[in-house]
């Protein structure tokens, strides 16, 4: 049985290590655990029906990431995994507007004849709206989608390792370095040690130009930074309350005990910038109060940091690295990242394993994000 390692342990690689962990393979994953990792700051939204992106490659790709997930989350829930983070609260989506809302619940029947874990679509007058989100103003009209979830993205790429590593899979942190002979990979050393590998999975996120350039590969990347602030409202069942989705990227999501979470900022070229900045909360706390002023007397409970990895056209890649034999690299998420890491994680692992992936993957070559 091959040796597989698996360099960086998000959500992305999480899910590999454990699809080729159910194989029987030997994985071991490593993963540097830098601050600021997306899915450990991401509170994330699975709901990509509604979206007007016109990028076909994006939407094939988030559809099948979003219907990926039930079956998953059964998965790890009969083994035993009770936290995974995912609950299907249902979305709404706000406007103000009655024929844009019209238009989006029409594009939402339309693509629900080939993605049926939409569910239940319905227009909501405002009165409707609010009694599904009380803090919402009173202008705002919806479009509720029943099959849309929200996840904490710690919490599931907790479950998948833990999963990983039942399945004999071994995790140890530490900064990693591929280990070459000649064009192939050998295997990879971290804190001294060194751990053999027939086989190589990259999935270092927004970090990876560093570690491509160890090995003289040019990986084309960006890093945007995010921030998010965590609020509370004081003695409010917020549990099962749905998703928003106001007009423009922002959005806020509920979660248990009166969490509510609103986000996010798109900063360029902040270079791992870890701070938590005036102008970023400013921008985040005005957008979610315009939408919600119920939220305004809610308690500040903190702010995440994220960095998301962007690659060219802002299209993710996943395949094997031209030029290399036996590494594969998975990159580019960006804000979809816990939508479609876990289905394209899996894809990674059949790839890697000499299967053929279930979905055809020509669109997200790696040669595309490579200089």
């Amino acid at each position: 049985m091959d040796q597989y390692i698996v360099i960086g342990a998000g959500i992305f690689g999480a899910s590999t290590a454990y699809h080729l962990a159910k194989t029987g393979a030997e994985v071991t994953v490593i993963d540097r655990k830098d601050q600021g990792q997306a899915t450990e700051a991401a509170a994330g939204i699975v709901c990509p029906w509604l979206s007007q992106r016109r990028n076909k490659a994006w939407y094939k790709l988030v559809k099948t990431g979003a219907a990926f997930y039930p079956g998953l989350i059964s998965e790890l829930e009969e083994a035993g995994e009770i936290q995974t983070g995912y609950v299907r609260a249902g979305a709404i989506s706000l406007h103000t507007d009655r024929e844009k809302l019209l238009e989006m619940k029409e594009r939402a029947v339309t693509r629900r004849e080939e993605a049926p874990e939409i569910g239940e679509i319905r227009l909501l007058d405002p009165i409707e709206t609010r009694s599904l989100f009380p803090p919402l103003a009173e202008e705002y009209g919806a479009v509720y989608v029943s099959g849309a979830a929200r996840i904490q993205g710690h919490a599931l790429r907790d479950a998948l390792l833990r999963s990983a590593k039942r399945l004999g899979a071994k995790v140890v942190y530490g900064d990693a370095r591929l280990v070459l002979e000649g064009k192939k990979v050998a295997g990879a050393e971290a804190n001294g040690n060194f751990y053999k590998a027939d086989k190589a999975v990259i999935t270092a996120g927004a970090w990876i130009q560093e570690l491509m350039q160890s090995i003289g590969v040019d990986f084309r990347s960006k890093d945007l930074k995010a921030q998010i602030v965590h609020m509370e409202l004081p003695e409010t069942r917020t549990d099962n309350w749905p998703v928003i989705m106001p007009p423009g990227s922002q959005y806020i999501v509920p979660f248990e005990d009166g969490r509510i979470v609103a986000g996010a900022t798109y900063e360029n070229f902040t270079h791992f910038d870890l701070r938590v900045t005036a102008g970023g909360v400013h921008e985040i706390l005005e957008k979610a109060l315009s939408v919600a002023p119920g939220l305004a007397d809610s308690t500040i409970l903190e702010t995440k940091v994220g960095f998301r990895p962007y690659t060219p056209e802002s299209t993710p890649v996943a395949g094997e690295l031209p030029g290399f034999e036996n590494i594969w690299i998975g990159n580019g998420l960006g804000a979809t990242g816990l939508t479609a890491g876990p289905y394209l994680g899996s894809e990674l692992a059949r790839l890697a394993l000499g299967e053929e992936p279930l979905m055809d993957l020509s669109l997200y070559r790696v040669e595309r994000a490579l200089g």
